[in-house]
């Protein structure tokens, strides 16, 4: 895939209306880092990406844990590593738990893949019976302060290790899209094996069309940091099925306000946009309003006979 902002931060002409030209747009995405950081960023996580996707099989599982821990060690600057606290990361919990709040009950027990800094699943542990939050990076997960019912589950970035139908929701934001294209049915086949018959898997993943959604969005065209694939609702929608799930829905919405829609709708907007020349149609997926319907937002439900 080729990257069309390869270009050094210092020296040479034209730096400064490129550099502020990056500025801009982390400001458009409320990152405050310094271009320098930015690029560092990108640079590293490529690198690390480019050696996940060059895996075979047999090297991924190990990989996934031990890729992510060395973005985490040599980017010190991740918005991850501290955004925990930060007023933007608890309005994005909030939106999350209010997705998600209609499926909890006392008595649910909940299970997070891809908890990261568990701010969901803290959260979510005053509402429901157990959690499990499970994350292929310790480092990330390193000073977690956890309540009494959540539990910390290392994973090999495919493996689901809880016991078999045992889950009765199960939460995903922000991870499919960082799974190796060969191993997300393997996943998917493992949540689903968790889940309880009429368990329900809610997973939320960037749409493609208003990409790429990870770092190499200021520098690239296409994803080439750690989203290895981003999704459309077709896609979703088939792979799922793929795995056995049933009563495949989508929802829109923004601001912990969401209604569910016809599959329809989405990959109507979907295919429209995608007519469009690359650049327009991306400007206008990116408005609000079509951020609010193309986002993917899905809950699936293992069936009670399955």
């Amino acid at each position: 895939m080729s990257s069309k902002w390869h270009w050094p931060i210092s020296g040479g002409k034209g730096t400064e209306s490129q550099t502020a030209r990056l500025e801009r747009s982390a400001q458009r995405f409320g990152d405050l880092r310094t271009p320098e950081q930015l690029q560092e960023h990108y640079l590293i996580e490529r690198e690390l990406a480019d050696r996940l996707r060059l895996a075979p099989r047999s090297q991924r599982p190990g990989l996934y844990c031990e890729v992510y821990d060395e973005l985490f060690r040599r980017v010190g600057h991740h918005p991850q590593l501290h955004a925990a606290n930060g007023a933007p990361r608890q309005r994005e919990v909030d939106g999350l738990l209010a997705l998600i709040r209609g499926f909890l009950t006392r008595s649910t027990v909940l299970m997070e893949v891809g908890a990261g800094d568990c701010a969901l699943a803290i959260c979510a542990a005053a509402f429901v019976k157990r959690v499990y939050a499970i994350d292929v990076s310790e480092q990330i997960t390193r000073g977690v302060s956890c309540p009494a019912n959540l539990s910390l589950v290392l994973s090999d970035g495919c493996s689901i290790p809880v016991p078999e139908g045992s889950v009765d929701v199960a939460v995903s934001n922000q991870l499919m899209e960082h799974l190796h294209p060969d191993d997300v049915r393997e996943q998917l086949h493992n949540i689903y094996r968790s889940l309880a018959p009429g368990g329900v898997y809610v997973c939320i993943t960037p749409n493609r069309v208003y990409g790429p959604h990870d770092v190499s969005k200021y520098f690239d065209q296409v994803a080439t940091g750690f989203h290895l694939i981003e999704y459309n609702a077709r896609d979703i929608r088939r792979l799922f099925a793929s795995a056995g799930f049933s009563g495949i829905r989508f929802y829109a919405g923004a601001r912990g306000i969401f209604l569910r829609i016809p599959f329809w709708l989405i990959a109507f907007f979907e295919e429209i946009l995608g007519a469009f020349p690359q650049g327009y149609g991306k400007t206008i997926a990116q408005t609000g309003p079509m951020r609010a319907l193309l986002g993917l937002r899905v809950a699936a439900m293992r069936p009670r006979d399955g």
